[in-house]
């Protein structure tokens, strides 16, 4: 088989902090943003990447989703444990500068783990973890 990931889903509740958050401090490209308010369906992605895209969506659209299920993913994100995605750089300090300096929650400066990475941690303005580990 020939399968490749082309997007993976984060939640977003303001979607203007979150298109300010992977634009401006990680440097992603925005791809399309459709909708209007807080109804609004993002895709960024890495520069020069364009088959792998993010989309930044509101979580409270599906209408498969009851108000518990709503009222649970809303103290999940508010908690930081809903969403989460591990991306990679081969220049883990210059990174973890850059997007620190956009003034971002740090969870983690970069840290070599005992299992053999050595990465950094951030939230972004939904709450979503985003660990950037290094690439050897």
């Amino acid at each position: 088989m020939d399968i490749t990931i082309h997007t993976s889903f984060l939640p977003h509740d303001d979607p203007d902090a979150s298109l300010a958050f992977y634009r401006d401090a990680l440097g992603f490209e925005v791809r399309s943003d459709v909708g209007q308010g807080k109804m609004r369906w993002i895709t960024v992605g890495p520069v020069g990447q364009p088959g792998t895209s993010i989309l930044l969506a509101p979580p409270a659209a599906d209408p498969g989703v009851t108000e518990d299920e709503r009222r649970t993913i809303t103290e999940m994100m508010a908690k930081g444990t809903y969403g989460w995605i591990l991306l990679a750089t081969p220049d883990l300090d210059g990174t973890f500068e850059k997007v620190q300096a956009r003034d971002v929650e740090v969870v983690q400066e970069p840290t070599e783990q005992p299992y053999g990475i050595r990465d950094c941690a951030f939230r972004d303005p939904a709450g979503n973890l985003i660990r950037i580990q290094e690439l050897r």
